[in-house]
């Protein structure tokens, strides 16, 4: 049984390739865009809110991304559920690198909060100057420099370090006593910890703060579980095209179809909850009929990214009632490993919808720059992922709950 995994060379250039796309798309775009001179001076404010609204997009999408992979792991621990440990060292590998994407997403939310400046005025965080604006200035106790600054650190630092604690204690258990619960038992307390953070994070505050507030005059109670849902299903559907292709390198041999179909209902299933979130969210603006509530989706169902708007719908509803719902679909490798694809793309669709009609009005793209950088973040993500999982067993020999594992059926 191949229990380790060495990175192929094929898998390594990908990686490599995308990340020099996406530096030389960055740079380019620095060059095109941040020193635009467009005679039209809204065309030229227009692209250099582009160039930052596009970082923010991708780094907050894939911090979400990993962080949803350490709650994966707490969510599971809590519950004492078996199904997960046959591959548990993949989820554990992408929360183990937190902190990068973190740092990432932290300097680029500086650089625009407190750097990008057109005129006196944040194109993207209005609130950062709200004088004479009686509605930011109405929510300046929260939307505020300190507290932008004191949450974001405080969120990305807790996260990074629940990353690499579970990644830990995993492995320090490959060298406990056998049958030592120990580690079992600390991993069930801190994930209980990391339960409490990520509510008051994730699920409340910080989808507030980095996206929300990009509308700042606009606002939702079920925003912060919207993107939840979106980041959840997308690390599910990584998590699944990581553990098929290890198993067509010839790793985890131990993990069987009862396993993939486990994902697979999983990628269905909050799928199917996003709707519900997404649909709730728009159905409740719509009845009441407010225009200070309706003027998000205006311009986003009725505007210039309507066909985006209905695009993510398809993608992330219609596609898996429609090719996930039977049970064996959800037991075929490439049908879930082609819906978690397009899953994954049809997420990032969601986020961008989310971030780019609040800054760019009706000078949207979707190009060059936009693809070039969620290349590049792409082969970071495989890069530090598949470093990662080089650096122990794929399979947690000793962990109490194996034995469950290899015989679970879905």
């Amino acid at each position: 049984m191949n229990e380790r995994f060495e990175i192929p060379a094929r898998l390594k250039t990908t990686s490599l390739v995308l990340m020099i796309i996406g530096v030389v798309t960055l740079l380019i775009g620095a060059f095109t865009l941040l020193n635009s001179h467009a005679a039209n001076h809204e065309i030229m404010h227009a692209e250099k809110t582009r160039f930052w609204i596009v970082l923010l997009h991708n780094s907050v999408f894939f911090l979400l991304i990993t962080v949803a992979c350490v709650f994966i792991q707490a969510a599971v621990s809590l519950a004492q559920g078996g199904w997960l440990i046959a591959y548990k060292r993949v989820p554990e590998a992408i929360g183990a690198n937190v902190w990068i994407f973190g740092l990432i997403t932290m300097i680029i939310l500086f650089l625009i909060a407190f750097v990008f400046n057109i005129d006196g005025h944040n194109p993207i965080y209005h609130w950062v100057h709200p004088e004479g604006d009686k509605i930011l200035e109405g929510k300046s106790g929260f939307l505020n420099p300190a507290m932008f600054v004191g949450f974001t650190v405080a969120t990305i630092g807790l996260w990074s370090f629940f990353g690499r604690k579970f990644r830990a204690i995993s492995i320090d258990q490959e060298s406990a006593p056998k049958n030592a619960t120990k580690n079992y038992w600390k991993t069930i307390r801190w994930s209980g910890a990391f339960l409490v953070v990520y509510a008051l994070t994730q699920m409340s505050t910080t989808p507030w703060m980095w996206i929300m507030s990009i509308d700042a005059h606009w606002y939702s109670t079920m925003f912060s579980w919207y993107t939840w849902a979106s980041a959840f299903v997308t690390g599910m559907s990584v998590i699944l095209l990581i553990v098929v292709y290890l198993k067509n390198q010839g790793n985890l041999e131990i993990v069987t179809k009862e396993h993939i179909h486990d994902l697979g209902k999983f990628m269905f299933a909050f799928s199917i909850f996003w709707t519900y979130v997404w649909f709730d969210q728009y159905m409740l603006i719509w009845y009441a009929n407010i225009s200070e509530e309706t003027t998000y989706f205006k311009i986003r169902q009725q505007g210039p990214y309507g066909l985006i708007w209905y695009a993510t719908f398809v993608i992330n509803f219609i596609m898996p009632i429609l090719i996930l719902m039977s049970r064996p679909s959800k037991r075929n490798y490439f049908t879930v490993s082609f819906m978690a694809l397009v899953l994954i793309f049809g997420h990032w669709l969601d986020f961008y919808i989310m971030t780019m009609p609040g800054p760019l009005g009706e000078h949207w793209h979707l190009s060059w720059y936009e693809l070039g950088i969620f290349a590049g973040f792409i082969g970071l993500f495989i890069y530090t992922v598949a470093n990662s999982l080089t650096k122990a067993s794929l399979i947690p020999n000793n962990h109490p709950l194996l034995k469950e594992a290899l015989l679970h059926q879905s």
